[in-house]
């Protein structure tokens, strides 16, 4: 293909992506305040958490983000596609076959970072915001703070579930060996405990370890994954 073909090719996946993102958008939003009382407002208010608005718009602006946000993790599988897709005539026609699997997987990845960032990592923070209150000060959080935390912790989890992928990814151009990872295990250990640490926002120890926890067993899946998908070396030509 030419330049001006990649261009074409570029601009076709990046209107059907957006175009996905639109149509998960709207179904999203045919269910707004379902979605905004089930979903986003769910965790504060099982965790005792008092929400506020103080914008003149900032509960329409809430709808539209949650939207947004909503049609996106809806329509990731979409988007990844079409980035494969794109990048599927740079590569070998054994290559291609990697483009359905590895969107599967890595969609499958993504929403499973999501998912316990919702269900188990959230709620912890948010149960250890009202169990650390002064009783002499009320914790009334805006909602738009409220948001960007929710959106912090759901992308951060969900890029954090991608380690195996990206691992297969580079141990298949052999850019990482399971010998490496194992020999720098403790070193790894080292930083999960500090991004453990970075991305709980609360110094409860019991939150860092159930973010910490499911990162290592990451890390050892992603060692035996490096270790089943490096490229064999092909063996000798036998002397004639």
């Amino acid at each position: 293909m030419g330049f001006l073909d990649h261009l074409e090719e570029l601009r076709k996946r990046i209107m059907l992506a957006l175009a996905g993102i639109l149509v998960a958008c709207c179904v999203v939003g045919v269910y707004g305040d379902e979605v905004m009382n089930l979903v986003l407002l769910r965790p504060a208010l099982e965790s005792r958490v008092k929400l506020q608005n103080i914008e003149p718009f900032g509960q329409t602006f809430l709808y539209f983000k949650v939207i947004v946000l909503c049609g996106l993790i809806v329509a990731f599988p979409w988007i990844l596609y079409q980035v494969w897709q794109f990048v599927a005539p740079g590569l070998y026609m054994t290559e291609r076959k990697w483009a359905l699997r590895i969107t599967v997987i890595t969609s499958i990845c993504f929403l499973v970072g999501v998912s316990f960032g919702y269900y188990f990592l959230i709620p912890s923070m948010l149960s250890y915001v009202t169990d650390f209150a002064n009783p002499n000060i009320e914790n009334n959080i805006a909602i738009g703070s409220y948001f960007s935390f929710l959106v912090n912790m759901l992308l951060a989890s969900g890029l954090i579930f991608e380690l195996p992928m990206v691992t297969w990814v580079l141990a298949r151009v052999g850019m990482v060996t399971h010998e490496g990872m194992k020999k720098y295990r403790r070193h790894a250990i080292v930083a999960i405990l500090i991004i453990a640490a970075v991305i709980t926002p609360s110094p409860d120890p019991v939150t860092q370890m159930m973010v910490a926890a499911p990162l290592w067993v990451l890390y050892e899946i992603s060692v035996v994954i490096a270790r089943l998908s490096y490229p064999k070396s092909a063996p000798p030509t036998p002397a004639t």
